[in-house]
């Protein structure tokens, strides 16, 4: 769902581009984000404990996530066509494997690599022009790309907020920054292309963030950043389609080598014997006891959950104790060992 809502985004911010901005539209897209997870804050409000350890990383997420990556992206959609822009989006995929892989240390393996690259491949075909303005569209949405390949890895690993908390102070900073030195440089939009931008904002950037963290947080940034990996090419399809773009040859075949390189991965979990050390953290979750391979919130519970110990997901602080076991995995939050 996450892949959907921000595949749609790009062709429908495309379409805003002459309107406003690139600070302004990147201001509004993330100020919608903030508006949309509003009724979920106030659920499992974070301890100041939980604001003090997630400091760090919330800011790198901030700062290049909701702020710098946004403006690259906003300002690429001018230069080049909406199909070509959400294909060029899979270099988000790669860039975040290789942080993810490189800095972070998750387990990789031989079949992601393998997809990283034929998506490499694709993104190289995509842009293969004398065109200025496509290479400079490309370079600018590659930036962004790398941006918010940083910022994934860093949200995958904040165990301490819940999503909708991570969306909303991304949203409300970078979004309410970007948009004043936009109105600050350049005229302001009118009213209809500030509801649009609200609007794509609120689902393809403020829904489609907070799935995409709680799915991250289950599977490791590289894995579930290979399932977000669809939405360039539901963006194509939508230009395509929706917009009546040409579908250019160039855009075809890096169509069919990207698509490639995302299917070559999947199921790329692996099982080996490994150890748990201790670790208290908060992150939505559900019991595991028919999970016959491992136990990792098997823990009791003291207070009112109203009912949802039972096998309903929810979140709350928790302890796992030192264990050692061996089953199938990904580079969740539980799993950030060695190899």
């Amino acid at each position: 769902m996450a892949a959907v809502l921000f595949g749609l985004s790009a062709p429908a911010a495309s379409q805003l581009t002459d309107d406003m901005g690139a600070f302004t539209l990147a201001g509004l897209l993330y100020l919608g984000a903030a508006i949309a997870v509003l009724p979920f804050l106030g659920r499992t409000p974070p301890t100041r404990h939980a604001i003090r350890t997630s400091l760090p990383k919330l800011s790198v997420a901030v700062v290049l996530g909701g702020a710098v990556g946004p403006v690259f992206l906003a300002a690429g959609l001018g230069l080049i066509p909406a199909a070509t822009s959400s294909l060029l989006l899979n270099l988000e995929l790669v860039f975040t494997i290789l942080v993810a892989g490189l800095v972070f240390r998750e387990h990789l393996g031989r079949h992601i690599i393998a997809g990283t690259a034929l998506v490499v491949v694709g993104s190289i075909v995509l842009s293969w022009s004398g065109s200025p303005e496509l290479q400079w569209g490309t370079l600018l949405i590659a930036a962004a790309c790398f941006c918010w390949a940083i910022d994934n890895s860093v949200t995958a690993a904040l165990d301490q907020l819940s999503p909708s908390q991570i969306t909303f102070v991304k949203g409300t900073i970078a979004g309410g920054a970007n948009l004043a030195i936009g109105l600050s440089t350049t005229v302001a939009p009118s009213t209809g292309p500030i509801l649009w931008a609200l609007v794509i904002g609120a689902f393809g950037y403020g829904a489609s963030i907070t799935l995409w963290v709680s799915g991250a947080r289950d599977l490791g940034a590289a894995r579930a950043q290979l399932v977000f990996a669809t939405a360039p090419f539901i963006g194509a399809f939508a230009a395509w389609t929706i917009l009546s773009e040409p579908v250019l040859p160039r855009e075809l075949i890096a169509f069919l080598i990207a698509a490639s390189g995302v299917a070559f991965v999947l199921g790329s979990d692996h099982e080996h014997a490994h150890r748990h050390e201790p670790l208290s953290h908060t992150h939505d979750h559900e019991h595991d006891e028919h999970h016959e391979h491992h136990d990792h919130h098997d823990h009791e519970h003291t207070g009112d959950l109203s009912g949802t110990a039972s096998g309903g997901r929810h979140a709350h602080v928790h302890t796992h104790i030192r264990a050692a076991h061996q089953h199938p995995h990904v580079p969740d939050l539980h799993h950030r060992h060695d190899h």
